[in-house]
């Protein structure tokens, strides 16, 4: 059992660490006032969508679920919003965010952008350069992922691995801490789905090694394992036709050599055929086994023990399209510290997941019903429709008989 002095202990470091945690940016859309806060684009040449406020068709908490959702299908969203400029040098920086597909979206983007002073909110647009940009992306069957981009001396670098995000319709938590010694964990949902370190999962710096531009492989080197058997000679019956005339097809009474042409039997598969000879295979008495290309220090390869920081931390936005709209984003948040976020998370996302998903099954279990009472309404017509026309056709045949009575 842990002792009471342990435990106290710990509390004091949580508390510890969470007064002295630094919030950056948090938004969770609680108040009527968000687009005071935040600029739509004006970029030309795109059809933007609207962000609405809304808790959305199913959720938790009508208050702490409200969040901004795109409301128009096949649109561009361009939506940004500026703090209070930070950097990160020797510390962690964490981005957190939920996001909710409650259309069971098909194909659009999910994810935040991150930028520096110099974005213009109302010229955002795809071409904007960027810091970083983090989360879901869903197209089709074959594109469920996270995406973490990189922006490295003005390239974005995508990371090496494949992180496939959730595709249901809650809400999900998305969670991205970059540490002052150059390594990353992704979480979803407050758990860890994947981790490393940047130099190894991004391709921010050329390799350490290359191979030997002077070195080549020897001439006498011999790295085939198998050679054939020299020996070995194709027997003097192993050339067969593939296919030949079937022996048991008979020319039919019918046919017409005038009006048919000759006839031929059809043809079948050769029995005898032995396919493509090839000579037996022997080991290699001379196998050195695979030659391996010596290497060498990359001249061009500098380390980098600031992959992790930036400089001017300024902004973060949402640069989306969607095809169906619907996807509701809330509690943003970037701190320093990974406590706040997981508590945050917990305090939002943890708090109302579970009431989120019951209302989503309350409203499945109502829509079942009501399309199994709709079925049952149209068999009942369609009963009655066919009795209506049973009745009509036993009148029509009373009528007959009684005409054909009176004659």
């Amino acid at each position: 059992m842990m002792s009471v002095l342990v435990k106290s202990c710990l509390i004091a470091q949580i508390f510890f660490a969470l007064a002295f945690a630094e919030v950056y940016f948090k938004e969770e859309f609680s108040d009527d006032k968000w687009e005071d806060r935040w600029i739509n684009s004006e970029h030309s040449g795109k059809e933007w969508g609207k962000f609405v406020l809304t808790h959305g068709k199913f959720y938790g908490d009508a208050e702490i679920n409200k969040g901004i959702q795109t409301s128009q299908d096949a649109r561009f969203y361009g939506l940004s919003t500026k703090f209070a400029p930070f950097g990160n040098k020797d510390k962690a920086v964490i981005f957190q965010f939920t996001v909710k597909h409650e259309q069971n979206i098909d194909c659009g983007g999910g994810y935040i952008k991150v930028f520096d002073c110099s974005l213009d909110p109302k010229d955002m647009h795809g071409e904007t350069p960027y810091l970083l940009m983090f989360g879901p992306d869903i197209c089709g069957p074959g594109t469920k992922k996270v995406h973490v981009i990189f922006n490295y001396k003005g390239k974005n670098l995508l990371i090496n691995k494949e992180i496939r995000c959730k595709d249901d319709v809650y809400t999900h938590v998305y969670t991205l801490i970059v540490n002052p010694d150059n390594t990353y964990v992704v979480k979803i949902d407050n758990e860890k789905v994947e981790s490393g370190e940047l130099e190894k999962d991004w391709d921010f710096l050329p390799p350490k090694k290359i191979k030997d531009p002077e070195a080549k492989k020897p001439e006498d080197w011999d790295d085939n394992p198998k050679i054939e058997d020299p020996d070995d000679k194709k027997p003097e019956d192993w050339e067969q036709p593939e296919y030949i005339p079937d022996p048991d097809a008979v020319k039919p009474e019918d046919w017409d050599d005038e009006m048919d042409g000759e006839w031929e039997p059809p043809q079948i598969t050769n029995p005898a055929y032995k396919g493509e000879w090839k000579p037996r295979m022997l080991d290699n008495p001379n196998y050195k086994g695979p030659w391996i290309h010596p290497e060498i220090d990359n001249p061009e390869y500098v380390a980098d023990q600031t992959l992790y920081k930036y400089e001017e931390i300024c902004a973060v936005g949402f640069d989306l399209w969607q095809v169906k709209s619907g996807t509701i984003f809330d509690n943003l948040l970037i701190t320093d510290d990974e406590a706040e976020a997981e508590k945050h998370a917990r305090d939002t996302w943890g708090a109302t997941k579970e009431g989120e998903k019951k209302m989503k099954e309350k409203q499945d279990e109502e829509e079942r019903k009501a399309a199994e009472s709709k079925s049952e309404e149209d068999e009942d017509e369609d009963d009655n429709e066919l009795e209506e026309t049973d009745a009509a056709d036993e009148s029509d045949e009373s009528t007959e008989a009684d005409t054909h009575d009176e004659l």
